[in-house]
């Protein structure tokens, strides 16, 4: 069993402040795809999944730039302070004080989503470019497991607590919570370190910088192939945006289900994690990353399928399982190969292709659902998943045999 006193005090003072910021954040993405369903559609929703991910991608191209050139700190400490204040405005429009008819409060909530978007772009790729920061290179691996394990621990409890706040107290109040615990975040931020950029003899302009992260990404083939299998699987694959209609219409259940449904995929991806800790993978991972995310495609695919809550629930749960998997090789691949005055950059495109495909997947889904219907949207999405996975065992071959 690996020790928690290797790792130093700082870095859990970082773990913490993330995990509340995690917990607020998710609450609040839980409460708004409720909130949009609710007020519009399914297709609404795959749109304010898009209103996120623009912004988020035009900003990260300059974030990365900015992180390696920058104190991480700082920037780190802005995007708690500047997210806090989006949930506090959500948690304003959503109350009984200010009643807006249904058309213009999905406008707002959109345009306070859209500077989310912009927030996102610093606070991730600013936070993973500080765990090598804090840790020593032979701890990588484990602070990434310890890091991910507590990202999903906040975002499980964060799903399923979305959905009690709404069912108990009701949207503002859940709005309200999440603004005070990002907050909570940010003032256990400030005990942390000044962390400056690493100190470079050449100046470079900044057109040349950022072009130089995207340069490393797609020379690094073993890199760039896992961040295209998990953008690609994701894309196709996210089940985020079908779970409210899937929840009312198919399974019947209101938003204390909702919420735990929600919160199934990182349940069983904080399970995955956890395993890894106590019983990392010592060979074959790149095989195993491979296996996990076909076997995410096909558990998507039964989710869609099933009209029971507790199979639904379960094979969701599944799907975070193996997602988990991928999500260990991914993190651990990029903190090992990538040279400590390149990871803002190099963390900003990985943001990009694999945070942000999150909210194009949510998009992508709304749309299909749309054009196919529900139910058809999904099952398709979990076999474009498992053919992706085809195509990355053919396109990048040696993937399946990297091994750390």
């Amino acid at each position: 069993m690996l020790q928690k006193s290797k790792l130093p005090r700082e870095f859990w003072s970082f773990v913490s402040a993330k995990l509340l910021f995690t917990l607020g954040y998710r609450m609040i993405t839980t409460i708004i795809i409720y909130q949009v369903f609710h007020l519009a559609s399914t297709f609404m929703v795959g749109i304010a999944g898009l209103t996120e991910f623009v912004p988020a991608v035009l900003t990260a191209f300059y974030a990365g730039h900015i992180i390696d050139n920058k104190d991480k700190r700082k920037l780190l400490l802005g995007s708690y302070f500047f997210y806090a204040l989006c949930g506090f405005a959500l948690a304003a429009i959503s109350s009984d004080y200010l009643q807006f008819a249904d058309k213009p409060m999905v406008k707002l909530i959109l345009a306070i989503i859209f500077f989310t978007g912009i927030i996102r772009s610093f606070a991730g790729p600013s936070g993973t470019a500080m765990i090598a920061a804090i840790v020593k290179r032979e701890d990588l691996q484990k602070a990434i497991s310890f890091n991910s394990s507590s990202y999903l621990l906040s975002s499980v409890i964060g799903h399923a607590t979305g959905g009690l706040i709404i069912a108990f107290f009701g949207i503002a109040e859940g709005y309200l919570l999440a603004a005070i615990l990002i907050s909570a975040s940010f003032f256990i931020a400030l005990s942390l370190q000044p962390k400056p950029p690493v100190l470079r003899v050449v100046k470079e302009r900044k057109i040349d910088s950022i072009k130089g992260g995207f340069k490393f990404v797609w020379s690094n083939k073993t890199l760039l192939g896992v961040i295209s299998l998990d953008l690609f699987a994701v894309l196709f694959g996210g089940a985020v945006a079908f779970i409210p209609e899937i929840a009312e219409t198919v399974l019947h259940t209101g938003p204390m289900g909702y919420g735990f449904l929600n919160a199934a995929m990182d349940m069983g991806a904080l399970l995955s994690i956890l395993t890894i800790v106590a019983f990392p993978m010592r060979r074959k991972q790149g095989l195993k990353m491979l296996l996990a995310v076909g076997g995410f495609g096909m558990f998507i695919i039964v989710f869609g399928l099933s009209e029971v809550y507790w199979l639904s629930f379960l094979a969701l749960a599944a799907a975070g399982f193996l997602d988990g998997i991928s999500v260990v090789v991914r993190g651990t691949v990029a903190q090992l190969q990538t040279p400590d005055e390149l990871r803002g950059r190099v963390s900003s495109i990985n943001m990009i292709f694999i945070n942000s495909s999150n909210e194009l997947g949510q998009f992508e889904s709304g749309l299909t659902s749309r054009l196919f219907g529900t139910v058809p949207a999904i099952v398709i999405g979990g076999a474009m998943s498992m053919l992706v996975v085809a195509g990355s065992w053919i396109g990048f071959k040696k993937l399946k045999d990297i091994e750390y």
